[in-house]
């Protein structure tokens, strides 16, 4: 194979020199391109963060600050990057449009060491100025987005809640006119002193059997009372009346008496002629006649109807028949108590069959009630917070952006790399050399042994004629092969010179 490509070796050299001088025209011809760059410190270590520990919400910066990073070159924000640093100044159609946004995404980097919120703002463009205005213009952006999408955040959110405290408001109303229909349709039925139905019901009854109690010691009292009447009226009836004996008028005697005890004081003092000694004796003298046709007519009456009892002729009969009345107006009384009570207790068992359903209805309401008030309080609490998020964000920014190094353009090309260039376009030059070389042998093989000759055609070989080399065609072939190393070595050395040339100017050197 190697001798097949060394026939070639001419038509090689020749591919190798046009593939060197195209390629090395192709790196000589590139743009160059020049970078910008910029570092920004973020400081997330703010002293209020602690001190507004659990009052304030607080995000977390750092977390922000990388995702913001790894999303800001997106391309509304590339289209807002040309119009800031004037790179759409050129671009006429919609198509140019779209490859400067292309190209302009493919050459702003935003990169982080990983640690301590150090971050290396570059762009890599056609000019030091053009890549300048960018990278100026990319670290006001990176700035604004992180404050503004902070303070949009807490807009939204303080949006959100306020929305979502007006619902709870009205469900918190519902909610409390629910129940508090429920608790009116249902007055009788709520607890009173701490006590549930169960509890009323027990009271209910303790009172009932007291009452009961005094009732039938009542009804007994008014018995005995009643007995003690008819033994009293049956002993007056037995006893005889005509003398008038056993008739009695005790308060006309107790006027009598006192009357009479008057008398005997005014007579201490007065003689009989006094007129308050004449009128007392008189006021005597009448209520002694009255007394005496009282008497007479209380006679009358019993002999009249011998059977009849006459309470005014006895005192004890009297004060018997008034503790029997008393005792009536009491068992009357303590018999509508007992209605009532009984009324209750019947009102109070109908209910405590229904109690438990009506339990479960108001544990459901209150439940209701509970949850919507303590939503209602934490989203309270939450826009407070929020709130205070705001004014401390107003007062002072938890992300402290510090310009570590400024917007700076490095005046010498950082692209393309030409030196490192040359060296691939060297290689690329004899790698295609060799290739046309290997082809050439392939599509046009040459044999140079009869074996070789005789296994490819599978034919018998007469005979083989052996070239004789002479002076002449070894110098020729000397000299082909120094033609040869001279090509390639010229090729080699012309690279060389290039990318000494290409290292002083670079200033890769100094």
């Amino acid at each position: 194979m190697l001798r097949g490509m060394w026939k070639y070796r001419r038509l090689g050299v020749l591919v190798a020199w046009l593939v060197a001088a195209v390629g090395s025209v192709a790196v000589v011809l590139m743009p160059d391109r020049y970078e910008a760059s910029a570092r920004v410190y973020v400081d997330t270590q703010s002293i209020l963060r602690p001190l507004m520990s659990g009052l304030a919400i607080q995000p977390n910066i750092e977390q922000q600050v990388t995702m913001l990073s790894r999303t800001l070159v997106s391309r509304p924000t590339v289209e807002k990057l040309i119009r800031m640093a004037d790179l759409d100044l050129g671009a006429k159609s919609k198509s140019e449009q779209d490859a400067l946004i292309e190209q302009v995404t493919g050459s702003v980097a935003i990169r982080s060491t990983g640690r301590d919120n150090l971050y290396t703002l570059s762009y890599r463009g056609e000019s030091p100025d053009k890549a300048l205005r960018v990278v100026q213009s990319l670290m006001t952006i990176f700035v604004e987005s992180s404050l503004g999408d902070s303070k949009s955040d807490s807009d939204s959110a303080r949006r959100f809640i306020e929305e979502q405290i007006k619902n709870y408001e009205n469900k918190l109303t519902e909610a409390e006119t629910r129940l508090k229909a429920f608790r009116l349709r249902n007055l009788d039925m709520q607890s009173q002193g701490g006590l549930d139905m169960a509890g009323r019901m027990a009271e209910i009854s303790s009172t009932l059997n007291q009452a009961r109690l005094e009732l039938r010691e009542a009804e007994s009292a008014r018995e005995a009372a009643r007995r003690q009447l008819d033994q009293a009226g049956a002993a007056q009836r037995q006893a005889p009346a005509a003398s008038g004996v056993g008739f009695a008028t005790p308060e006309l005697d107790s006027r009598i008496d006192a009357l009479k005890r008057n008398l005997d004081a005014l007579l201490q003092r007065y003689t009989e002629q006094h007129p308050d000694v004449v009128n007392g004796r008189r006021l005597v003298r009448e209520l002694e006649e009255q007394k005496r046709r009282e008497i007479a007519e209380l006679q009358r009456a019993a002999q009249a109807d011998p059977g009849q009892v006459s309470y005014g002729s006895n005192p004890a009969l009297f004060e018997i028949s008034r503790v029997l009345a008393a005792a009536e107006v009491q068992v009357a009384s303590l018999r509508a108590r007992v209605a009532e009570y009984e009324s209750r207790a019947s009102r109070s068992r109908e209910q405590l069959k229904i109690a438990p359903q009506m339990e479960a209805e108001l544990a459901q309401l209150n439940r209701d009630y509970e949850i919507h008030r303590k939503n209602y309080e934490d989203l309270v609490s939450r826009r407070e917070s929020i709130t205070m998020s705001g004014e401390l964000e107003s007062a002072s920014s938890m992300a402290d952006f510090r310009v570590i190094d400024p917007p700076r353009a490095n005046p010498r090309p950082v692209a393309p790399n030409r030196v490192l260039l040359l060296p691939l376009a060297l290689l690329g030059s004899l790698a295609a050399g060799l290739g046309v070389a290997f082809l050439m042998s392939q599509i046009r093989p040459v044999f140079f042994d009869a074996n070789t000759l005789r296994s490819a055609t599978q034919l018998p070989l007469l005979g083989v004629v052996t070239l004789v080399k002479n002076d002449v065609i070894r110098r020729k072939e000397s000299r082909s092969l120094k033609r040869f190393l001279a090509a390639v070595l010229a090729l080699v050395l012309l690279f060389v010179i290039g990318m000494a040339v290409l290292y002083d100017r670079s200033g890769l050197g100094r």
